[in-house]
């Protein structure tokens, strides 16, 4: 039984802010129900690549989608029908947690927004999620996670120092964005258990990216002097960062003036300890140009597990810089139960990434279904929750206000 059994959310998110965080909720045992329109959440279409050879517009599962679904219950219902907009009041009131990030005012429209569900169910938390929040000058512009990207300061210090600015692969203020709202969640349910009220999270894209910059915004807040781009390399730590080896690059991470005494140990150049100006950690982030060249040369003179191998033995932080490949086949992942299969109904078995709450002691987090395919539990979801008769149903998905599995797979 996973630590959030019994309770239910409905998700009315799209793409991966509001998906990540209602996954996290799915893998510790919440019920999540996924309302999507007729075409589905955008990413299906997200791709290539896409896994299989049927399913939405013959493309099969896009790997996009994939990634952020697991573990819920899709159902597809049209909220631009009056009776769409029934049926997710309907299940408002039987759930515990509503997640949406639609713009700003958009749900208003349709009597979904948080006042109109708070009358006929107090108890329930709202999630919204939005570029950058309900108030503010801002307020009404769509927000992209690379735009807020650039927006919050990130690019300005990712690349190299003589590159152009320079946004994070992984759309990182998205994925933060929806740890810090299952954080919220789980906050507000807590203090509906004194209050007995829920209440609404207004949570935007822009103020976690910004409150992500920590200690580059903080250094600025007492400085006034804006950080550098340093490609691999810390602004307030040496040596600290990515350095080429004979055959490949490695992380060296020393976070400490011993740690830093024991590499020159390892490296055999005590004359870079002995050194002053090299001997704290203040003075080499002062003479970084005159020490990093020097490291630079010498790790190129020997092969990177030359290199790893000392530095192991040493206690001085040093990891291979790993491809996605190289990552995946760690030992440590099979250690950790990084990997889980799951069986789809269409794909077969499914390797997805594991969940890294899967080690609370009693109620770990699982990965407890396959992505669900669009419309899989409409009839599920609404004849179970809702008591819908089959003929109402049928109604229903003839005038196109619901489909099935079968209807949403011919859209």
């Amino acid at each position: 039984m996973g630590a959030l059994e019994g309770l239910r959310v409905l998700d009315l998110s799209r793409v991966l802010a509001g998906p990540f965080c209602t996954q996290m909720l799915a893998d510790l045992g919440a019920e999540v129900w996924k309302v999507e329109p007729p075409r589905g959440d955008d990413t299906r279409a997200w791709g290539p690549p896409f896994l299989g050879e049927e399913g939405l517009a013959a493309r099969g599962e896009s790997a996009y989608y994939l990634s952020c679904n697991r573990g819920k219950k899709s159902l597809v219902v049209n909220l631009k029908d009056p009776k769409g907009q029934e049926i997710v009041r309907e299940l408002a009131c039987r759930a515990d947690v509503l997640v949406e990030n639609f713009k700003t005012g958009d749900l208003a429209r349709y009597g979904l927004d948080y006042p109109s569900l708070a009358r006929i169910n107090p108890g329930l938390v709202y999630l919204s999620i939005t570029g950058y929040g309900h108030t503010g000058p801002r307020a009404a512009e769509p927000g992209y996670d690379v735009a807020v990207q650039g927006l919050c300061g990130i690019m300005s210090v990712t690349g190299a120092p003589e590159g152009p600015p320079m946004r994070v692969p992984v759309a990182w203020v998205d994925l933060m964005t929806g740890m810090q709202g299952a954080i919220a969640v789980l906050a507000a349910l807590q203090e509906r258990t004194r209050s007995g009220q829920g209440q609404h999270i207004d949570l935007a894209l822009f103020d976690v990216g910004l409150a992500a910059m920590v200690n580059l915004a903080q250094s600025y807040l007492a400085t006034g002097e804006l950080p550098p781009r340093l490609g691999n390399g810390h602004p307030q730590i040496v040596p600290y960062g990515a350095f080429e080896a004979a055959d490949g690059w490695f992380m060296l991470t020393i976070g400490n003036d011993e740690q830093y005494r024991r590499a020159c140990q390892v490296m055999g150049r005590m004359e870079l300890w002995e050194d002053p100006r090299f001997q704290t950690n203040a003075g080499r982030v002062q003479h970084r140009a005159e020490l990093l060249p020097r490291l630079e040369a010498l790790f190129r003179t020997r092969p990177r597990q030359a290199w790893l191998e000392r530095f192991k033995e040493a206690g001085v932080p040093a990891t291979p810089v790993n491809n996605l490949a190289e990552a995946l086949a760690e030992p440590q992942v099979a250690a950790r139960g990084m990997v889980q299969q799951v069986h789809h109904p269409r794909l077969g078995p499914l390797s997805l990434l594991g969940s890294p709450l899967a080690h609370l002691s009693r109620t770990p987090a699982q990965v407890r279904a396959h992505p669900p395919m669009l419309g899989e539990h409409t009839e599920e979801v609404l004849c179970g929750v809702l008591g819908m008769s089959g003929k109402e149903l049928e109604a229903l998905e003839a005038a196109g206000v619901v489909a099935t599995l079968r209807a949403a797979a011919e859209l």
